[in-house]
């Protein structure tokens, strides 16, 4: 069955990096378009990258990390990445990733379990 796992969350100072990584299984991880999301305490989950299946990707749909944040993937590996830079304590959530494929006009998502990020002196 589909699978999604990610890794690569914990506790990171001001100022600090962190590569998020997801790993795939069960479906045809090269066809599919990836996305992160983010979710915090009391708030809605935020689209954060997304990475089509020919590798074009944007970041730019929050502008809290606009320039911080780079999605990349690697499909001999069945994974997405998301590297994020200068991590501020706002960047404090759940990360999710996404797998959707379209079927015409017909969309499905799987969602892995998240991975917490925590950003704190």
């Amino acid at each position: 069955q589909v699978q999604l796992v990610e890794s690569g969350g914990g506790l990171v100072q001001p100022g600090g990096s962190l590569r998020l990584s997801c790993a795939a299984s069960g479906f045809t991880f090269s066809s599919r378009t990836m996305a992160w999301y983010r979710q915090a305490p009391g708030k809605e989950r935020d689209l954060v990258a997304v990475i089509t299946s020919n590798g074009t990707s944007r970041t730019d749909y929050l502008d809290s990390v606009k320039g911080r944040v780079t999605i990349s993937r690697d499909n001999a590996k069945n994974t997405v990445y998301l590297q994020m830079n200068n991590l501020k304590p706002e960047d404090t959530a759940v990360y999710y990733c996404k797998a959707r494929e379209c079927v015409g006009y017909k969309c499905y998502d799987d969602w892995g379990q998240g991975t917490q990020v925590t950003v704190s002196s």
